[in-house]
This record gives C-alpha cells, structure tokens and sequence, in this order.
C-alpha cells in the first residue's frame, strides 16, 4: 500500500510503498476515503522538517533540553547516534479521516467490513491507503453523511474540546483569535451554542468566512473594529470566553485576549500561539486560562487509546471517542457546515506536490483533502454518468522552444486566409512591424490574395497551399480561415515544421482538437498560439496587476451582449462552421482561465429558447467560479463585454476595454479619457513575434490552449444533456 511519510532530517517528503499493516484484536482495519490535511498542525511539521540543524534546535527547544539531558547521562557519541537515526527515518503525517471497514480485529463488535468510520489519531488515522484504528479512536458515520465531511471528525472534535473547556452559556459573548480550520469549527460550535461570537484574523478573507458561518462581527486584530464590536455586544464589559486558535510567534494574541476578556472571564488556548502572559493584566481580571488537550479525555492515555479501556460516562461525559461521534451528528444534522471550509481536494498520488504549494504558499487554503484511488474512481464514474469530456494530454514532444533566429534577420510570415479579422485587426499590427516580413498570402480566391499584397506588401500572393508549407524559408503560419478549417489546415502547418497562428477557434470537435494534439506528437512540433487575445490587452493586465494576488476562491461574472447576427452572415451556418459559441466563446473561457490562474474542470451550461442566450458556468480547482452569459438579446446600445472578478473582500472591474476599476483597501480607476478599445492584439502578436524570433516557450501553453477549447466544446455537450459535463484530463 502507500502512505505520505516525511524525513525529518533532510525535509523530504515522499508517497512511499509500505506494507499493510495488520488487523490486531481490539482494532479494525480501515481503507481510507479521504483524509484532512491540518494546514495548522502539519505544515507546522513540514516546515520545521526544511529547516537547518540549527533552526530545528530553535523551533523546538524542548527536545533541545531532552538531547541535553541525554548527553549528561550517556554521553555524546550514543546520543548523537541516537539523534541522527531519529532525525534520519521516515515518519508518518495525517490524523483525521474517513474510510470503509476493510476487517475487523477480534473483540470488536460495534461494526463491521464494510461499514463507513471516522478515524482519529496520528499513529492510526495516517495519510495512508490502509490504517490499522483501535476501538476508541474510530466511530460509525452517522446514515446520509458524505464521506469528505466525515473525514473532518477528528479537527471538529479538537475544536469541540475547546469549546467545551470554555464552558459557554446561552447568550454569553465569546472572541475567536485565529480563523484559520480550526477557528473556524470554534465559531460554528459556538454559534450553534447560542453564543455571539466576534472573529479576529489579519486575512479579510478567513474573516468573511467566519462571518458567513455565523460569526457576528470580524476583522482585523489590530484595527479599532474588533474592540468596537466587542464593546457594542457587551456594553462595554467585555467578552466572556476567548478562544486562542492563532500560532506563530506573536504574543499579540494573548494581550488581546486580556483586553477584550470581561473581569474573570475565560480564555482558552487551542492552537499553539507564544503565550507570555502579561501578569498585571491577567491579575487584575483575575482571568482562568485554560488548556484544551486535542480530541478530549482519553488522549495520550494508552489503556484508553490502545487498549480500548473506556470511561464510565458518569465520570467522564465526553471522551475521545464521544466528541467524535458528536462532531459527525452535529455535521449530519447540518448544525455544522464544513463544505465551505473545503480549498482543495487532490488525489492521493499528488500528496507530495499538494505539500509542497502549501508550504510555498501556492495553494491557499483552509482545509485540504486526499482523496484515495477508489474513492477518485467512483466520483469519475459518477460524474460520467452526467457527461464528460476528454481533455486530452499534451504530447511530450519536445519542442517547447526553437532554435534562436540571427538578430538581423527578419521573422517571414505566410497567411492562410485573408477575411475581414485578418485585413483589419492582425496585418495592420504586422505590415510595419520591424523585424517582420510577410512573406506569402494564400486563399481560395486569386482576387482576395491579390487585395491582400497590394494592401500590405506580401512578396506572393498564392492560391497554392502546399508550396507555402514546403517553404523552407516561411518561419510562421497564420490560419485565418472559417472555422471548419482551422484544425486541418493547424495540423498540415504542425507537419510541416512549422510555427502556427491560428484564430480561435482550434478545433469544432472533440475528434478535431485530437488530431491537432496527434500531429503535435508525430512531428514533436508543438509551437502553436490561437488567437485568444483578450488576456493581453493592457487594460485588463493593469487591472489584474492592480487586483493583485488572491488568497481565496474567486466569482467572476463576465457578460457579453454578443447581439443579433446579420442575415446572410456565414457564423448562421451552424450545420458546417460550428456554433456560434463554438466559434467566439474561446475567447471569454480563456479570459477568465487567466484570470483565475487555473484551468476549468467542469462546465455546467444552460441556454433559453433556441439557444439564443447561455449561461455557462465554469467550475476550477480551487474551488472559484466563473459565469458567462453570452446573449443576443441585448440592447445595441449597451457595451459588449463587462466583467466583473470578486475574491478577497475586492473587486475588478472592466468596461468593454475602454475603463477599469479596482475596489480594495485602495481604488483604482483607469483614465477617464476615451480611447480606442484595445483588446490586445498587438500585444499578443508581439509576444507570438518575439516567441518565433528567440525559440523561447510560446505566449501560452499548449495545455491551456486545449483546456479552454475542450471546454468550449463542452458547452455544446452540457447544452444537449441538460447536466454538468466533468473535464476529464486524460494521461
């Protein structure tokens, strides 16, 4: 089986293959459904693990003092020993799961193979496949209760223990410092115990999250805004429990809790924060500080922990093992949302990428599940029966660059296609462009490649195809066709060794955009852009960059009044070119796909009468969303495209390309004077120009290319199964 294990000494984390532990009697042996990752506790651990020597002595100064007394009784060299062979062995991560009950040990009569538990404990709930639980650390799952949510149990029992050391009352006021996972449990155990509660955390958005879960007031420890709040509720007197969930260094935590507590009211430490009490603070209110010691009595107790040996519930009403079965009722019963605490959920194979975003900050996130092979495998299963479509795999074809030109000598250029987009938004950007030369123009018609060199100065003008691609000299090819041809005439370009420029779309159909990729991997040529261009518009790359980084799930709204066609257009000739949506919505999917730095995994979209006007709601890893209703039934007048993105108490907003806003701490407004919509195509063929010049990567992906246009593709495929369609990435 595999299990997350971590070398202390040398930071390493690794998924490694370990035997499969055996079912002893008093126990049960459980294969997981997913697993939580603390992201307090753990990665505490993980970064402590790539410290120096010497940063690990100072981050835990009490096995500083055991090694010490160590030396002092059997010396240096068997100490030492001792230390490096701890430090240098793989140790175990994980402590709260849910899983299936693969075999039960002898002496266990409460449940049986097959059965749902929750599992607790950081020797017996591991991120593992398979974990060997005794009695008193697993409870049955409540009937209805989805396994994610179950996974929970044990971080909802710590914060539970908690709570219960602070002995809350109806109508009392309690202060929750620190929002983080458990923080946040700490607040809805409160709430659903009647108790008003006021949240502090410094990121604004764990302080909505609290406050949508039922928290009254939140804010900012060291703002004026957590003190007004707690001065309003309790007219002055003060809260009477505080909750110190907060870690770190700062002892900010323990003085603002001897602040806003009232006189001997309760403060109870459930994280690990400094805690160098103030002692003319604490005296004067007489303050009772408190302990929680994580899952409740029963802990760190082995005749109750591994020898299954319960207490009487007359003298100990809530046990280990009893906080664990209350958290899941009270989850089951809905007193205790846990979905939207849920960031991320990754497979089980990803354990060590999944840690390491964590730790550098990549992934931001409140609670993290594994979830395990079977599990993963059922929930495809499952999303399949809705729809799914492929989103293949990028070849591996090794060119993602391409030998430097000489600086002197020019980038040639031959176009496929000479229509309205090509002779007004892309040649004009090219003819004067230095370091460019158009080379050849090629159509179906001899009068329109004619018109096309006159105009902008190609040296030939062709009808022949097959002498351009044949063209040793020719570095780039820009397809610029109707878009049934795109994908045909995108591969043939591939083929020949060349660099490709193709309008949106790329493909029309799922067998189209395969044969694009198929040819990627015949000729290990994989240098292609379409001419998703919105995302370099500068407006919109001044207002991302003013919006700045973002810490939690976003909502992004994009409207785009796309109006009536006219008669006669050849966009009407669905039966040969495709959707209308097929053959512009590219363009809005990778908007917001660079928006939201991610691509889609599923795409729910539903449409009015006729398929005029559809909503399209896009679903991404992270757990942000976004919405775009593309419709024909707008006023004339009204602009073409708005936009609007929303994360962390902040707002971006876009004006058809013409004005910008940014709602923060601080706002920003772009100029108020008009100008030309610039949606960004000459910066994109500058970037495409500058890419074929130098060999270095292109202006885009090729895998977020073939993401957005497998899930344009599944609109279509959604539109005629009325369910969401799952992108299913293939390997």
């Amino acid at each position: 089986m595999k299990q997350v294990v971590q070398n202390y000494k040398s930071g390493e984390l690794a998924v490694l293959d370990v035997p499969v532990p055996g079912c002893k009697p008093g126990g049960v042996l459980v294969r997981s459904a997913y697993s939580l990752i603390s992201t307090g506790t753990e990665l505490m651990k993980v970064s402590e693990a790539g410290m120096s020597m010497l940063g690990k002595a100072r981050s835990r100064p009490d096995q500083v003092a055991k090694v010490m007394q160590s030396v002092a009784t059997n010396g240096v060299p068997a100490t030492y020993r001792k230390v490096m062979g701890k430090l240098d062995s793989y140790t175990p991560l994980g402590y709260s799961l849910c899983g299936v009950v693969e075999q039960v040990g002898a002496g266990i009569d409460d449940v049986k193979a097959g059965d749902l538990v929750a599992c607790a404990g950081n020797e017996h709930a591991l991120h593992a496949e398979l974990n060997w639980v005794p009695k008193n650390l697993y409870t049955p799952v409540p009937d209805g209760l989805a396994p994610r949510h179950a996974a929970f149990g044990t971080v909802g029992s710590i914060a539970m223990q908690g709570v219960r050391q602070g002995e809350p009352q109806l109508g009392e006021v309690a202060l929750v410092i620190g929002l983080g996972l458990i923080g946040q449990l700490v607040v809805q155990l409160l709430t659903a115990s009647g108790v008003r509660v006021v949240g502090a955390d410094p990121d604004p958005t764990r302080c909505e999250l609290a406050a949508r879960l039922g928290a009254v007031a939140c804010g900012d420890p060291a703002s004026a805004a957590v003190e007004a709040a707690v001065a309003e509720l309790t007219g002055g007197h003060g809260v009477d429990q505080v909750y110190l969930a907060a870690g770190g260094g700062s002892n900010q935590p323990v003085e603002l809790a001897a602040r806003l507590c009232r006189d001997r009211g309760r403060v109870v430490d459930i994280g690990k924060c400094r805690l160098d009490l103030p002692w003319n603070a604490y005296y004067e209110k007489e303050l009772d500080v408190r302990f929680s010691r994580s899952y409740g009595p029963g802990r760190y107790d082995p005749a109750y922990e591994l020898e299954g040996r319960d207490y009487p519930i007359g003298y100990v009403r809530w046990t280990e093992r009893r906080n664990l079965a209350c958290f899941l009722d009270l989850v089951a019963r809905g007193s205790v949302d846990v979905e939207p605490l849920v960031s991320h959920v990754a497979d089980f194979d990803d354990a060590v990428d999944t840690y390491r975003r964590l730790k550098d900050g990549e992934l931001k996130a409140v609670a993290v599940l594994f979830r395990y092979p079977e599990q993963a495998a059922e929930a495809r299963e499952g999303e399949a029966e809705s729809s799914s479509v492929a989103v293949p795999a990028v070849p591996r074809s090794g060119g993602t660059s391409a030998p430097a030109r000489a600086a002197k000598s020019p980038v040639r250029l031959a176009f496929v296609g000479a229509g309205n987009y090509a002779t007004s938004m892309l040649l004009p950007h090219l003819a004067q462009r230095e370091g460019v030369e158009l080379s050849t123009v090629v159509t179906t018609t001899a009068l329109s490649a004619a018109n096309a060199q006159r105009k902008f100065g190609f040296a030939e003008a062709t009808t022949d195809l097959d002498a351009v691609l044949g063209d040793k000299s020719v570095d780039a090819v820009f397809v610029v066709t109707r878009h049934s041809s795109h994908a045909e005439l995108t591969r043939k370009a591939l083929l020949a060794g060349k660099t490709v420029f193709v309008e949106k779309p790329l493909a029309l159909t799922e067998d189209e955009l395969a044969g694009v990729l198929a040819a990627v991997e015949e000729s290990g040529n994989d240098r292609l852009q379409v001419g998703f261009n919105r995302r370099f518009a500068p407006l919109l790359q001044e207002a991302r960059e003013r919006f700045g980084a973002r810490t939690g799930p976003a909502s992004l709204r994009y409207l785009v009044n796309a109006g009536k066609l006219q008669h006669g257009s050849w966009y009407l000739q669905q039966g040969t070119e495709g959707s209308r949506f097929a053959g512009e919505g590219g363009h809005f999917i990778d908007t917001a796909s660079w928006l939201l730095d991610a691509d889609p995994v599923s795409v729910y979209a539903v449409a009015t009468s006729g398929n005029d006007d559809l909503q399209i709601v896009l679903r991404y890893p992270d757990g942000s969303t976004a919405t775009i209703s593309y419709v024909t039934t707008g006023a004339p007048g009204f602009p073409k495209e708005t936009l609007d993105l929303v994360a962390d108490g902040k707002v971006l907003r876009l004006d058809d390309f013409v004005r910008a806003s940014v709602y923060g701490r601080k706002r920003w407004v772009s100029s108020r004077l008009p100008k030309a919509r610039d949606k960004g195509q000459n910066a994109e063929l500058a970037a495409f120009i500058k890419a074929v010049r130098t060999g270095g990567p292109m202006p885009v992906p090729l895998q977020s290319l073939v993401a957005t246009t497998a899930a344009t593709l599944a609109v279509q495929t959604g539109l005629a199964g009325g369910a969401p369609v799952t992108l299913a990435r293939t390997r």
